[in-house]
């Protein structure tokens, strides 16, 4: 027979889960608000901890350290980009399924982020990232570890064995390398919007060449 006395554990546990929600989406926001007001390097973990009115004890169980806070969003909509490359059909060219997967993400971007924090204020948060040398580096160390999976999964859409076949891995190189050099040019300008960067990143994608495009399946022969 079901203790009748237990029933409320599941409701009060879903409400533990959403404070600590809360709380992670709370401390995240005041930390990116002051490391783009005032600098990554001159705010304190006091400092976020008095925005949201909270222990250090409490922004440690949440956070390592504040480079963890930085690339926490980061993280969103780099898995954002992973299901969007999963969702490009099966009939398109790798170098096709990897800029309509880029482009979606900066079409959707506010989709990636899920509420957490507002689009305006993840857009700032990157371009910090394009500007502090410290977070500049470790952003490149990341995409390093990024650009491999993807590499993974555009060979594995094609059929190819990615540690036989180059072209996997140089393809999303070269999308990464427009990425990266559209990010900086999108930070040095006046324009900071979504917008802005998705047009950029556009144009450039379209100069990449035609080496890469089209498909790279193996064609059958005819029995």
């Amino acid at each position: 027979m079901t203790d009748e006395r237990s029933a409320p554990a599941a409701p009060v546990a879903g409400l533990r889960e959403r404070r600590k929600r809360r709380t992670r989406s709370a401390l995240l926001r005041a930390a990116l608000t002051l490391f783009v007001v005032q600098g990554y390097e001159r705010t304190t973990v006091d400092e976020i901890t008095d925005a949201v009115a909270v222990s250090q004890r409490t922004f440690f169980r949440y956070f390592a350290n504040k480079e963890e806070v930085v690339f926490a969003v980061q993280d969103l909509v780099e898995s954002h980009l992973i299901t969007a490359l999963h969702a490009r059909p099966a009939a398109e060219g790798p170098l096709e399924a990897l800029r309509g997967a880029v482009l979606s993400v900066w079409d959707t971007v506010d989709e990636a982020l899920g509420g957490v924090v507002p689009v305006d204020l993840y857009m700032r948060s990157y371009r910090l990232i394009e500007s502090t040398p410290a977070l500049l580096a470790v952003h490149l160390r990341r995409s390093t570890g990024l650009e491999e999976r993807i590499s993974r999964l555009i060979a594995e859409r094609e059929g190819l064995d990615v540690d036989v076949d180059p072209r996997p891995r140089v393809a999303v190189a070269a999308v990464f390398g427009v990425m990266r050099v559209t990010g900086r040019l999108w930070g040095r300008g006046e324009d900071t919007s979504v917008e802005a960067i998705r047009r950029l990143t556009d144009s450039y994608l379209d100069r990449i060449g035609p080496a890469l495009a089209g498909s790279w399946r193996p064609v059958s022969s005819a029995g």
